[in-house]
C-alpha cells in the first residue's frame, strides 16, 4: 500500500545518559583516518542519521508520556486522563506541579534527550573523520545538526541550565560536566540550526520517494524561529517566518479536521501543512489484513481506553485528555472544539468535525466501569476504524501506531508571524495572520470567529494568546506559551504552580551519575 510506504529508518543507537560529539563545523577539512571508516564509499553516515528519526519515533521522551506529561499535562487545558488507578503519580507531578527528582517519566525525558545528542554527535564527528563531502552526507550533517537543536531546546526550556557536550565521549568520565549558561546553549542551538538551514534541502522529495517526512531547510527555519520567539528576539522571528512563508513550500490545510486525517485516506499525514513529522508507520499486508508492527506509541497512548469486560473502545492507554476547563472556557461557536474534543456519549460528528460516524460509550467514573473513564478525549489523534481493521489492530495493543506526531506546522509558522509582528509594531501584518488561521477554522461560516480588527498592540496581543490556545489545544504547546508570556504563575496558579515551576528538577540519578559535578537547579536543591 502506497500510503505505508514510509521511513524505514530502523537503526536503534544505544546511548549512556550524557554524552556528545564535535561542533558542524569543518567537516570537509580532514581525510579518512582508519582502512574501517575508508571503506564506507556510499551513504557515509546516512545509517546514523536514519538512526536519529528512529530515536525520536520510539524513545519514550519524545514520543509518548514523559513528552506528555512535560510539555502537555502540565498546562490548564490538558490532565493525565485514562483512568484513577493508571499512573497516580503523574497527577501529583504534573497536575499540581509537585515536581520529584526521581521518577522513571522524569529520568527518560533527560535521558532520552542526552541519548539523541549523542547519537548525533556521533555521526558528526564520524562525518568529520570521514571528510565527507558528497551531497548525501551535506545533508545528514544538517540533519545531525537539527536534531541536536531540537534536543537542546526540548532540554533548555525543561530544565535551564544543562551540560552542553559538544565533543565525542571517548570514556564515560568525558561526559561528566557542569552545567552551562542559557546563554551559552543557546548560542550553541542557533550555531547548529545554521548549518541544518544551510544543508538542508528545500524540499523532502531531493531524498528519493521512499523517505517522505525528512528534515528540511523549512523545519529548521521554523524551530529556530521558535527559539527566537521563546527569547523574545521579535525580528529574529519575523525575518525566519518570512523565510518559511516565502519558501512557498507550505500551507494550512483546507479544513481543520484535515491536518489530523491519518488513517487509509490519511490526507493529513506529511500534508501541506506539515512542515515536520515524527513518521510512525505500519508495514500491513492487505492480502493477509495482518501487519507486522513497527510503529510509535504516540497514537496508542493518548487514544480512547475503556476498562471491563467490554472493550470495543479500549483503542489506547487514553493519557492526555481535555480538562473541563477547556471545555468551558471555548465558545461552542468555533468548530475547532468539536474538532478537538472527542466526548464520551457522543457522536463523533462524522468526517466533518474530524470523525467516523461512531458513538462513544457514556462516561461514568475515574475507573472507567461499564463505560468511560474520562468526559473528553484528544481528538487529534482519533484512529480510524479502518485502519484499525486494514493492520488488526483492533484493542489497545498498538491500535494507533501509525499516527504520526505533527512537531511543527504551518499553522504555528503563521501565529509566530503575528505575535511578533505585533511586537514590533506592525500591527497590519499580525492582523493579516491572524486571519490567516480564524478564516481557516470558520470553514466558510462568516457567522462565527468574526475578523479581528487591530485597534491596539495590547488587545492584538491578546487575542494572538487566545488563537494560539484554540490551534493548539493538546498540542503541547500552552504550557511553555504561558511560561514565555510571563502568565504561568497567574494562569496555573490554582492548581499549585510557582515560579520555580518554570524549570523542573534535574533528576537525581544524573547527578548522582557525575559525582555530584552536574548540580540541581538551585530553586530545587
Amino acid at each position: 500500500m502506497k500510503i505505508y510506504k514510509k521511513l524505514l529508518w530502523g537503526i536503534v543507537l544505544a546511548a549512556p545518559v550524557i554524552i556528545g560529539s564535535t561542533g558542524c563545523k569543518k567537516f570537509l577539512d580532514r581525510k579518512p583516518l582508519t582502512a574501517t571508516l575508508d571503506d564506507l564509499n556510499s551513504g557515509r553516515v546516512e545509517g546514523q542519521v536514519l538512526g536519529l528519526y528512529n530515536i525520536l519515533r520510539t524513545y519514550a521522551g519524545f514520543s509518548t508520556l514523559p513528552w506528555l506529561d512535560f510539555n502537555s499535562i502540565r498546562d490548564d487545558d490538558a490532565q493525565k486522563g485514562s483512568d484513577a488507578s493508571d499512573g497516580r503519580e503523574v497527577n501529583t507531578e504534573f497536575e499540581t506541579f509537585q515536581y520529584t527528582k526521581d521518577d522513571w517519566a522524569t529520568n527518560s525525558y533527560w535521558n532520552d534527550h542526552y541519548a539523541m545528542i549523542n547519537a548525533a554527535n556521533n555521526a558528526l564527528d564520524d562525518a568529520k573523520t570521514l571528510g565527507a563531502n558528497d551531497a548525501a552526507s551535506i545533508r545528514n550533517i544538517g540533519e545531525a545538526c537539527f536534531f541536536r537543536a531540537y534536543s537542546y531546546f526540548e532540554l533548555v526550556k525543561a530544565y535551564g541550565e544543562v551540560p552542553l557536550i559538544n565533543f565525542k565521549i571517548v570514556k564515560p568520565t568525558d561526559g561528566i560536566k557542569e552545567k552551562s549558561s542559557i546563554a551559552d546553549l543557546y548560542a550553541f542551538i542557533d550555531s547548529n540550526l545554521q548549518v541544518a538551514v544551510a544543508n538542508l534541502p528545500v524540499s523532502d522529495a531531493e531524498y528519493g520517494p521512499n523517505y517522505p517526512g525528512r528534515l528540511t531547510k523549512g523545519a529548521a527555519n521554523t524551530l529556530w524561529a521558535q527559539t527566537k520567539l521563546f527569547r523574545k528576539d521579535w525580528a529574529g522571528t519575523v525575518g525566519l517566518c518570512n523565510q518559511v512563508i516565502a519558501s512557498a513550500q507550505y500551507d494550512l490545510a483546507p479544513t481543520f479536521p484535515q491536518v489530523w486525517k491519518d488513517g487509509l485516506a490519511g490526507a493529513g499525514k506529511n500534508g501541506v501543512e506539515s512542515i515536520f513529522e515524527m513518521q510512525a508507520w505500519c508495514g500491513a499486508s492487505a492480502q493477509s489484513n495482518s501487519a507486522v508492527n513497527n510503529g510509535s506509541g504516540w497514537g496508542t497512548c493518548q487514544n480512547v481506553r475503556q476498562n471491563g469486560a467490554t472493550n470495543d473502545w479500549n483503542l489506547g492507554w487514553g493519557w492526555n485528555t481535555p480538562t473541563d476547563k477547556l471545555a468551558a472556557d471555548w465558545d461552542n461557536s468555533d468548530p475547532r472544539k468539536l474538532q478537538t474534543l472527542l466526548v464520551s456519549g457522543q457522536y463523533d460528528g462524522g468526517p466533518a468535525q474530524g470523525g467516523y460516524g461512531a458513538t462513544l460509550p457514556a462516561y461514568t467514573n475515574p475507573d472507567g466501569t461499564g463505560g468511560l473513564a474520562q468526559k473528553y478525549w484528544n481528538k487529534k489523534v482519533y484512529s480510524d476504524p479502518a485502519m484499525r481493521a486494514f493492520t488488526g489492530f483492533i484493542n489497545a495493543n498498538g491500535a494507533a501506531e501509525w499516527i504520526n506526531h505533527r512537531i511543527l506546522r504551518y499553522a504555528d509558522v503563521i501565529l509566530m508571524m503575528a505575535e511578533a509582528s505585533n511586537e514590533v509594531g506592525d500591527g497590519a501584518t499580525a492582523e493579516t495572520m491572524l486571519e490567516k488561521i480564524r478564516a481557516r477554522a470558520r470553514g466558510g461560516n462568516s457567522a462565527v470567529l468574526p475578523h479581528i480588527a487591530y485597534v491596539d498592540q495590547a488587545q492584538m496581543r491578546t487575542a494572538i494568546k487566545n488563537e494560539r490556545r484554540w490551534e493548539f489545544a493538546m498540542e503541547g504547546y500552552r504550557f511553555y506559551d504561558l511560561v514565555r508570556w510571563g502568565d504561568a504563575a497567574t494562569v496555573l496558579a490554582p492548581l499549585g504552580y510557582l515560579d520555580k515551576c518554570r524549570y523542573y528538577p534535574i533528576p537525581q540519578q544524573a547527578i548522582n551519575l557525575t559525582g555530584g559535578v552536574l548540580t540541581q537547579n538551585p530553586e530545587w536543591q
